[in-house]
């Protein structure tokens, strides 16, 4: 009798293990064919629209996603920003606002999408240094993107964090997570396959089991230094069936999509607004439907660059810092509406559809508002709130002092040379210079301007300071290391000068919730100021985004209720800054302003559009 109970015993045990196993069969397989994705084992085509969760406030996520879906695509590519998730060296964050990954993912899932996940550790995307962060730069001889082994160290230690996230929804677990990239455009700055399989095999001993691809431009050079075998090629962007052959013959035996094509492009300041011919756009879209090719579009929606996120490019123009606006000029604007440009692509994406299918819904979208012009006032200095300073024999990078973003200030006395002409080696990225507490001009690297006229003063001890405000890490290309502050050294009429105070000024949530009134006369450049506006529910205004319209400004930064919205910059061609409706409150709302250069007040609105 009790052996034929522990038999019964045994038998129920191995049926609930053998019915548990098949609850937690993955519902679908995704695979790496010779020349096609195979979902479930039969020809699938990806037809995604990238976005980016950090650029897009987390109570936007569900609406942005469904918007996609609108147009046709059944699947999100997202850039997964290092440096967004680990601000500083060792404090990671997966889990507050639009850092929860987590809640993302779900989204997509929920929606019935499939997700690509594009997590670096480099990944361009015009975003600070391109996701790396930056506080490996306190390292002199760093080499980035490469197997020097303290840049490894710090990629795997974040590749293992993001692996524990993200381990649960990949499609293996019956999750939405279909392929995994590989670093990023890779064949446009090195050859080092060893650091790209190198890659590969982390993530594979994290236990990451989904097929992978590379991404690069359409050329031989790029391809061959970029792809990987076994793993899927991603044409940046693959719009003609030569640029698909050539991948093809590259790295045989794997599928080949586009893993970037363009509906719009990025915008650096003093540039026109970017709005690519949509015509163009349209017949590369054909192309690829009719001929069932893989593709993703960069970007269906881009966002905003928020606080000091926004990063630059260095092309043959020198320094080009990107504005704060995300827009991209994508099918879905920075505000999340649809353009013309996303009906003629929703349009276009229909046609192929099977008979009797239709695409779901537009998704209503959050209005806007416009608000009433509002009073500033000057409320401090940042001549009124310096911390303690650091002294340094010769002037170092912010990296050196251990800050990564915003401004320090510079200061000394001139002994011997009192005047003459000052060349700073080299200012990154824009500095306003002063003698005796008086403003004499500025320093503005994207201009090449790194020198100045000192004039002659009648202190006996001059004292010169240069308030330093670092743009954009660089994010593409050879010269992203881009440490920022003055960067090397700084002579008066050839002398080199010594003997510095520096003043770390972040402008991060503290120093901004610190700040003390001056309680007096502002007139020294370098001014915060004030203003309120009152949003009420019977008015209608709660729940609507606004701009921030700061064309009567000169160069700064906004914040509204405690929020960075981000950078301003009178050159263009953006003059308004989007403030979504999460961060308005009923009642008094404070919107502060930093201004570099000036002193008096001036009115600020808010406006329903970008433009």
């Amino acid at each position: 009798m009790i052996r034929r109970n522990i038999i019964f015993i045994l038998s129920l045990i191995l049926i609930l293990v053998v019915s548990s196993a098949q609850a937690q069969k993955p519902k679908h397989t995704f695979k790496l064919g010779t020349s096609e994705f195979l979902l479930d084992g039969q020809p699938f085509q990806i037809i995604s629209g990238e976005m980016h969760p950090a650029r897009i406030p987390v109570e936007y996520w569900k609406h942005r996603i469904m918007m996609a879906k609108a147009m046709g695509c059944n699947t999100i590519s997202a850039y997964i920003f290092w440096n967004f998730h680990e601000s500083e060296e060792g404090v990671y964050d997966f889990e507050t606002g639009n850092h929860n990954l987590s809640e993302f993912i779900k989204i997509v899932q929920e929606e019935d999408m499939w997700l690509i996940l594009r997590p670096g550790p480099y990944v361009c995307a015009e975003w600070d240094l391109g996701g790396i962060p930056p506080y490996l730069l306190r390292i002199p001889d760093i080499k980035l993107r490469s197997l020097d082994p303290r840049y490894m160290a710090a990629a795997e230690r974040y590749m293992g964090k993001l692996a524990e996230i993200i381990k649960p929804f990949l499609i293996t677990k019956g999750g939405p997570i279909l392929m995994l990239q590989i670093e990023n455009e890779y064949g446009s700055y090195s050859n080092d396959k060893n650091y790209l399989l190198k890659l590969k095999e982390i993530w594979a001993s994290l236990g990451i089991d989904i097929p992978t691809f590379t991404g690069d431009g359409p050329s031989t050079k790029m391809l061959e230094a970029g792809t990987l075998p076994g793993s899927a090629v991603g044409l940046d962007s693959g719009s003609s069936q030569q640029d698909f052959d050539l991948a093809a013959k590259i790295n045989p035996g794997v599928p080949v999509f586009s893993s970037e094509t363009y509906p719009g492009w990025l915008t650096h300041w003093g540039e026109k607004w970017a709005k690519p011919d949509t015509s163009e756009l349209l017949k590369e879209v054909k192309f690829l439907m009719d001929n069932k090719k893989s593709f993703n579009f960069y970007v269906i929606h881009g966002g905003t660059n928020f606080e000091y996120t926004a990063g630059a490019n260095s092309g043959g123009k020198g320094y080009e810092p990107d504005i704060t606006s995300y827009d991209y000029d994508a099918p879905i604007n920075e505000q999340g509406q649809p353009t013309s440009k996303y009906m003629s692509l929703r349009k276009l994406i229909s046609s192929y559809l099977p008979k009797g299918k239709t695409l779901p819904p537009i998704p209503d979208s959050v209005p806007a508002i416009v608000i009433t012009p509002m009073s500033m006032q000057p409320f401090s200095s940042v001549w009124d709130n310096l911390p303690q300073p650091v002294s340094s024999v010769q002037p170092k990078t912010f990296e050196a002092y251990g800050q990564y973003h915003g401004f320090i200030l510079y200061k000394t006395e001139l002994t011997g040379n009192k005047s003459g002409k000052l060349i700073v080696t080299d200012i990154h990225d824009y500095a306003t210079v002063f003698l005796n507490g008086n403003y004499i001009g500025k320093l503005d690297r994207r201009e090449g301007i790194n020198s100045i006229d000192i004039p002659s003063s009648n202190e006996e001890v001059p004292v010169l300071e240069i308030l330093v405000e670092a743009m954009g890490h660089i994010n593409f290309g050879k010269n992203i290391i881009d440490r920022k502050g003055i960067t090397d050294s700084v002579t008066l009429s050839g002398t080199k000068l010594v003997n510095w105070q520096a003043y770390n000024l972040p402008m991060d949530k503290k120093y901004i919730w610190d700040l003390r009134s001056s309680g007096k006369s502002l007139k020294k450049p370098g001014v915060f100021f004030k203003g309120n506006f009152v949003l009420s529910r019977g008015e209608g205004n709660l729940f609507s985004d606004t701009y921030i319209d700061v064309s009567n400004y000169t160069k700064g930064i906004v914040w509204v209720n405690g929020h960075n919205l981000g950078r301003y910059w009178n050159i263009g061609p953006q003059k308004r800054l989007f403030c979504p409706s999460p961060w308005l409150r009923e009642g008094m709302n404070e919107i502060m302003i930093f201004d570099l250069h000036q002193t008096e007040s001036k009115q600020v609105t808010g406006s329903k559009t970008r433009e």
